[in-house]
């Protein structure tokens, strides 16, 4: 284990894991614990040092949100959207935003939350209802977009808008007068994430609040998004670590039918499985997070195979964990309720299994330009 990890798991098991299931139950992160977070730098890690940020690589990145994500999947989701808000913020926003916002968003003093899905399009960056009509050097946003991770509490919004030269992104003060949002309560999952609704109603913004150019949208959408799947694969290699710790726990003191039930040959086999599937699912997280600290565009797809490899994996492990825990898993309140839940999310966000298997797909049939020509060997 990296000095980096052991500091992450470290942090974990004191400040976060303890209290996970407090955090579910009043459905919210606490002041002291994004402060406690933000006091070792992390709401900044995807920033360079240069620009006041922390600067990791790709699988030291990796490695963080996969220690949140073991102890708390809520609080792993709210460092996705603000790292992946933060990385448009320093790579494609303008000189004044990065001046007015960048300080602040590496401390974690402003919270940040990424605006993409609607109620039709969904999280299709192509398809977004919301408008941003030029107006002078301003725009005027106007749209509704609904389950924004950290809704609830962001203080500067990533929007994402239709302007007359297609998709484009805008940075959103939360204290603009054109600015409202509903909490979305009593989720199946990542409860304590403060979903919102965000509505944008006469939503004046200047010239500046443009990330990238107008109709750079999907640029910037595709980049963030990509951040965002690598954290979610992460952080579901988290949740697979920690059904695992629970199982084991449980196996080896329960008692059943005059033995442990550790013992038993089937429950040897699910422990089995849960063990090479976190060592699989970490080693294709690894490997797209050093594609990208390559600059290697095999990335995409790596992330993809991750994402999918791992969130599927972190959902067997869950649906074992509470099986092999009976009654017990099924209570509120045991962690292992809260995982499978949690794990079941991680294979909805950022590409559901089903869009990832007909990407993925299309990658390997890409790979093979002679059957696609033929129809297939012969």
């Amino acid at each position: 284990m990296t000095p980096e990890r052991s500091a992450f798991r470290a942090f974990v098991d004191e400040t976060v894991a303890p209290r996970a299931d407090e955090f579910e139950r009043d459905e919210r992160i606490p002041d002291d614990v994004y402060k406690a977070v933000g006091a070792h730098g992390w709401w900044g890690a995807v920033v360079p040092a240069s620009a006041g940020g922390t600067g990791f690589d790709m699988r030291t990145l990796a490695a963080l949100h996969e220690e949140i994500g073991r102890g708390c999947s809520s609080l792993r989701s709210l460092l996705t959207v603000h790292t992946m808000g933060a990385y448009a913020l320093y790579r494609w926003g303008s000189a004044a935003a990065r001046e007015q916002w960048l300080p602040d968003v590496v401390t974690g003093a402003a919270r940040m939350a990424f605006c993409l899905t609607e109620p039709q399009a969904g999280s299709d960056a192509t398809m977004v209802a919301t408008t941003a009509t030029p107006d002078g050097s301003d725009f005027v946003l106007d749209g509704v977009k609904r389950w924004i991770t950290g809704g609830q509490v962001a203080d500067l919004f990533l929007v994402f808008a239709r302007t007359p030269r297609g998709p484009a992104a805008f940075l959103v003060d939360a204290r603009n007068p054109g600015v409202s949002r509903s909490p979305i309560s009593n989720v199946l999952g990542t409860r304590a994430s403060m979903l919102a609704e965000v509505r944008l109603t006469g939503c004046r913004v200047p010239g500046t609040a443009l990330v990238g150019a107008a109709g750079a949208g999907m640029l910037v959408a595709t980049g963030a998004l990509d951040l965002g799947r690598l954290s979610v694969a992460a952080g579901s290699c988290g949740i697979i670590d920690a059904c695992l710790d629970a199982t084991v726990a449980h196996t080896a003191g329960r008692v059943q039918g005059g033995g442990l039930l550790r013992d038993h040959q089937l429950v040897r086999a699910k422990v089995s499985d849960m063990l090479t599937d976190l060592y699989a699912a970490r080693e294709l997280v690894s490997r797209a997070a050093r594609l990208k600290d390559a600059g290697d565009p095999e990335t995409i797809n790596a992330t993809w195979v991750a994402k999918y490899h791992a969130s599927t994996a972190a959902m067997r492990a869950a649906t074992d964990a509470v099986q092999l825990h009976g009654a017990l898993g099924c209570a509120d309140g045991h962690p292992v309720n809260r995982y499978f839940r949690d794990a079941k999310v991680m294979e909805i966000i950022e590409g559901s299994t089903q869009i990832q298997q007909v990407t993925i797909a299309e990658h390997a049939y890409r790979r093979v330009p002679a059957a696609n020509a033929s129809g297939g060997a012969r």
